[in-house]
């Protein structure tokens, strides 16, 4: 997944007003604002980078002036003391710059981190790692970005990308067969449908009913495998699996056969990796 600039160049803005607002008083006030410095970024942690474009974007957001060279690629690993970029500029710009940048830098990292621990978990196992919508508001794109950048794979962006059926919307309408059925009353045939199902008569709806993907939401390893197996011998659907997956039982999930395996932790759990600049 490659970044757009255009899109994340308003969050960034947006970002930086929030910190900055009218001015840096700090720096302003301690005249240094025109002053020439070389700094550099040091990780404080293990870990996958991810976001280095971001900060690099944030840092010229505010001064276009600023030099920015990257040591380290995203999707690399870094340890604890490496130098993952030098900065030169005035130091006015850059001080202002720093907090935004680095915010960006760990939060991105810390997701890319999580993402890849739990990739490594299911190597052995044709089966993608996918993140959810739950992403903090208004930074999903640069979330998605990390989990892309960590080896996991992105499903539907929003509401608008793609045709999930929920619990709620099955609880609303009475039933599987009934919520599929008004769905594909008005979907366009180049539209897949996905369905959420708690239990093996659900899953034996969503079989009937003709689904593209079926999800298997919090079920216990007795009931997952047997639905995997009902799937699999009447179904051409892909299966994805949903809801209590953690580093401790993600491989034996991956062992049922499964295709997917989405995870809500990846955005909105994951520790940051820490960063910090340093003045050279």
């Amino acid at each position: 997944m490659k970044l757009d600039l255009c899109i994340i160049k308003p969050i960034i803005e947006r970002a930086l007003l929030e910190d900055i607002g009218t001015g840096d008083l700090t720096t302003n006030l301690m005249d240094l604002k025109d002053e020439i410095s070389e700094v550099k970024i040091v990780v404080n942690d293990e870990g996958i980078i991810a976001g280095l474009e971001v900060a690099e974007l944030v840092f010229k957001t505010v001064d276009p002036q600023i030099g920015f060279t990257k040591k380290v690629s995203d999707g690399e690993s870094v340890s604890s003391s490496e130098i993952v970029a030098f900065i030169t500029g005035k130091v006015g710009s850059v001080l202002s710059s720093e907090r935004v940048a680095l915010n960006f830098l760990s939060r991105l990292s810390g997701i890319a981190t999580k993402t890849r621990k739990f990739v490594e978990k299911v190597k052995p196992f044709p089966v993608k790692i996918v993140d959810t919508r739950k992403t903090t508001p208004g930074l999903r794109i640069l979330e998605r970005y990390a989990v892309a950048v960590g080896g996991g794979y992105n499903h539907r962006f929003g509401l608008y990308d793609g045709i999930l059926i929920k619990d709620n919307h099955i609880r609303i309408v009475g039933g599987v067969a009934e919520a599929v059925k008004l769905v594909k009353r008005k979907a366009t045939h180049t539209l897949k449908i996905e369905i959420e199902v708690e239990n093996l008569e659900q899953v034996k709806e969503a079989v009937d009913s003709g689904v593209d993907i079926i999800m298997l939401d919090n079920m216990d390893f007795p009931t997952l495998n047997e639905a995997v197996r009902f799937i699999k011998g009447n179904s051409k659907a892909i299966i994805e699996v949903s809801g209590g997956v953690s580093l401790s039982n993600v491989t034996q999930i991956a062992e049922t056969g499964v295709d997917l395996i989405s995870i809500g932790e990846l955005t909105h759990s994951a520790p940051i990796v820490d960063y910090s600049l340093e003045i050279i």
